[in-house]
């Protein structure tokens, strides 16, 4: 979503599946005539030119929303569409709240559009939209599956500095957590007294999630893989001071000054997983989704972490804020259910929303619970201890 060059889509329309392969989108394109009726309310604001000028010049390969690089004018706007059961109009509110404040603390955020009444949400019928101006730098990562590796350790190191900067230009943000929903990331569950009773808490207010794992054996599953180790989180998170976070942070949502392997990041976009959650859990989020090729466990059934990158984006992290004693042991403890709560979200996206079964399996068998199962073999122990090594170090 950059606006330093028209991009080419060499995807023929097809989106990011939950492997390698493009698939076809579950949400329609943008079309021309809808970009135009969107933008029609913000010709007063923001220099936006006549909106029957708007065309659409890149179509994001993104799956779960609709998503558009329209150019009016000499001018190029983000266009972006959400179906109500994924983003309701009152939290894309706070998401753009929250985009405020970073941009008035100096992160490059995309600045988010006000309309002439002086809202920033679209709304009709089923969907709403949001409008951005495009962030500043190279969208480097644009093509690549959400989640791929690094593409050199430089890269990594730059967004743990960067990283570790959001979340100082991040405190002090008051709103309070969002409520749980799809595709949101939240720690309450993570950081329980009592998990399971949290748990069931969830189910009982998410009740499209309760049918999606209505037949599977989720609570046996949870006991089974993930409850041991919150446990072991939880009791750390409590000692720790919440705060928001990005919530999917991973090369392919960051912008970059360059296409050499030195670049740095030169902007953040894509707010959508943001939350009041822990600096800590934000981590372990951008360890889990950039340092471990997910993607080729599923295929292949062996993956081994990526300690390289590890250390590189830690270590940038540090650079700005070296971790206390807590925040050190705490990482290594959450990293391991730092994806349980968007896995759920997920599991409901696509048993509810999308009505995918397949990918629901995939989120439930693969992600919520096929990761749990890695951390708890030979390579993901491995992992593990290279942190707590890295953590006695410091």
């Amino acid at each position: 979503m950059t606006g330093s060059h028209t991009p080419v889509d060499p995807s023929g329309g097809l989106v990011h599946g939950m492997s390698q392969m493009l698939v076809a989108p579950d949400w329609p394109p943008l079309s021309d005539e809808e970009v135009r009726a969107v933008l029609y309310g913000y010709e007063q604001t923001n220099r936006v030119p006549k909106s029957s000028d708007a065309v659409v010049v890149w179509q994001s390969p993104r799956p779960m929303s609709a998503a558009s690089l329209v150019r009016v004018g000499d001018h190029s706007v983000f266009v972006k569409r959400h179906h109500r059961a994924v983003r309701t109009p009152d939290q894309l509110r706070v998401e753009h709240a929250f985009a405020s404040h970073l941009h008035t603390r100096g992160q490059s955020v995309p600045r988010v559009l006000t309309r002439h009444d002086g809202t920033t949400v679209v709304e009709e019928g089923d969907f709403v939209y949001e409008v951005h101006e495009p962030v500043v730098g190279i969208d480097l990562y644009r093509h690549a599956v959400s989640w791929s590796p690094f593409r050199s350790l430089d890269h990594a190191r730059a967004a743990g500095r960067a990283l570790a900067a959001f979340h100082e230009a991040a405190r002090g943000f008051p709103l309070p957590s969002r409520a749980a929903g799809v595709l949101i990331s939240s720690t309450v569950i993570v950081g329980a007294a009592d998990p399971q009773a949290a748990l069931q808490r969830l189910l009982d207010s998410r009740p499209g999630l309760a049918r999606a794992v209505g037949d599977r054996l989720l609570v046996g599953d949870f006991v089974r893989h993930h409850l041991g180790l919150i446990k072991r989180a939880a009791p750390l998170l409590a000692a720790l001071e919440p705060q928001w976070g990005h919530g999917d942070w991973h090369p392919s949502n960051l912008a970059w000054s360059s296409t050499g392997a030195g670049a740095v990041v030169s902007g953040v976009f894509d707010l959508g997983l943001a939350n009041r959650t822990f600096a800590v859990y934000d981590l372990a989020v951008a360890l889990e989704r950039s340092t471990i090729d997910w993607l080729d466990l599923a295929r292949r059934g062996r993956v081994e972490a990526d300690l390289d990158n590890v250390d590189a984006l830690l270590d940038g992290y540090e650079e700005l804020h070296p971790h206390s004693e807590l925040e050190a042991v705490a990482l290594g403890e959450l990293l391991p259910v730092a994806h349980i709560e968007y896995a759920l979200s997920e599991v409901e996206y696509f048993a509810e929303v999308v009505r995918s079964e397949t990918n629901a399996d995939l989120a439930y068998d693969n992600y919520l619970v096929g990761h749990a199962r890695w951390f708890e073999g030979e390579l993901g122990s491995a992992l593990l201890d290279h942190l707590r090594r890295r953590g006695h170090r410091g």
